[in-house]
């Protein structure tokens, strides 16, 4: 069987645990220290229900609601992660705007595999956006959402076999063949 190549974008305002996120997943390490990053690739194999899969991880620079994002955001990206931090309001609210940059560059948002992500879920004192808003909004753009935490490392794996499955389900992503030119 083939390996399928995927390629995700994890998106999100700076601070919400995007970059956390990726290197629990692909190193098991929670990262405690913040410095704001610029755009990060990391790789990872995983199987899924019998399926190999090589993940290219485009852990992104923070955006708000006035970046412009840049073209290779939304070029042969297989699916997107939007993560906002369930300590943050305006995490929350810029999500907002990450969709919709989304829809704007590309097109019908239905056939794009997408899933919405509250971190930091085990900051229960501290908790500004309830899983139920979180749940709403998934809800309303018809898209999978969950709960994380990186540092507890709390629903991180199923994070991504969810994108993975949210990938394959949507069923449009043409198989990345490799040219060699002689």
């Amino acid at each position: 069987m083939q390996t399928k190549q995927r390629k995700v974008a994890i998106m999100g305002y700076r601070s919400v645990g995007k970059s956390s996120l990726t290197i629990q997943f692909v190193q098991n390490q929670f990262i405690d220290s913040y410095d704001p990053t610029i755009e990060n690739t990391f790789h990872k194999s995983v199987k899924i229900a019998g399926q190999e899969y090589a993940l290219q991880l485009v852990d992104t620079a923070g955006q708000d609601e006035y970046s412009i994002l840049p073209q290779s955001y939304f070029m042969n990206i297989d699916g997107y992660i939007l993560v906002y931090s369930v300590n943050s309001l305006k995490s929350f609210e810029v999500i907002h705007f990450v969709y919709e940059k989304l829809l704007d560059m590309k097109g019908n948002i239905g056939s794009i595999p997408i899933v919405l992500v509250g971190n930091k879920c085990d900051l229960t004192m501290e908790r500004e956006v309830s899983t139920d808003a979180g749940r709403r909004l998934g809800e309303k753009w018809k898209i999978p959402f969950m709960e994380t935490s990186a540092k507890e490392q709390f629903t991180v794996s199923r994070l991504f076999e969810q994108i993975i499955m949210t990938m394959e389900k949507a069923g449009n992503i043409p198989e990345k063949k490799d040219c060699v030119i002689s």
